[in-house]
């Protein structure tokens, strides 16, 4: 499946997706993208086969709010949803250096001690136009790089009283916590409640309302995309303190 250019005749937007690969030939993903795979090392190879499921389920949510957009798997998982900061780093400065529009990442670590590199991987990300969308707190803690605070970064926590597709948002646009459900994409025959959940899909899913936003209107950019994202944002409702998955 190859999307098709928009009535600009723009390019399908690329939104990469950090996490444990991706399975192309799953029904739930549509166009993917050449990626890479990441080692402790920081080097990249060709391997982004999903072997946990984590990152299929992320990009299926991602593509079921925007169709259009093609996939680029960034792999830093392989065998188990754990990977140093230096290997989320390179797939960071990959994202970064090919100039991807958006990246999704639904992972986080709560060590402080990684802010550092963390915040300069993201000031690097946001001088090349790239913007990331990452957890930020939940349940007293801080998730990084979600919760740093740093333009180009959009974080985003659980709101579970928030329909899936649409998404809450407190503080002002470039400054905003963002929120929406945790729940991924309908299985028919399953009930949310038994399927993977939690914040790691809140991430994806406003990823995905991001990526509609960027096709829909065109706007690129931290700043723009922010301040659209704020401006369709909903009443906010009064969400669970529910969160069944954890990050690393």
């Amino acid at each position: 499946m190859t999307p098709t250019p928009d009535a600009a005749g723009r390019a399908p937007l690329v939104v990469g997706v950090i996490d444990s690969g991706v399975h192309a030939d799953h029904p739930h993903i549509g166009a993917v993208a050449t990626g890479a795979a990441f080692d402790p090392d920081g080097g990249a190879g060709p391997d982004c086969i999903d072997r946990l499921g984590h990152g299929t389920a992320v990009a299926a949510a991602i593509q079921d709010l925007a169709p259009d957009v093609r996939i680029c798997p960034l792999k830093v998982f392989d065998r188990r949803l754990d990977a140093p900061v230096e290997t989320l780093v390179a797939a960071i400065d990959w994202a970064a250096e090919r100039a991807l529009p958006l990246v999704n990442l639904s992972l986080g670590t709560r060590h402080r001690s990684h802010a550092g590199a963390l915040a300069d991987a993201a000031g690097r990300t946001h001088a090349a136009g790239t913007i990331i969308v990452a957890a930020g707190s939940d349940a007293g803690i801080d998730w990084l790089p979600g919760s740093l605070g740093v333009a180009g970064v959009i974080r985003v926590e659980l709101d579970w009283s928030c329909p899936r597709g649409e998404h809450t948002a407190d503080g002002t646009a470039t400054a905003a916590v963002f929120r929406t459900c945790g729940y991924p994409r309908p299985i028919p025959g399953v009930d949310p409640g038994r399927n993977l959940k939690g914040l790691s899909f809140a991430v994806a899913n406003l990823s995905g309302i991001a990526a509609r936003v960027m096709v829909e209107t065109g706007v690129r950019g931290y700043a723009a995309l922010a301040e659209e994202l704020h401006r369709r944002a909903r009443p906010r409702g009064h969400p669970e303190s529910e969160l069944d998955d954890r990050l690393m």
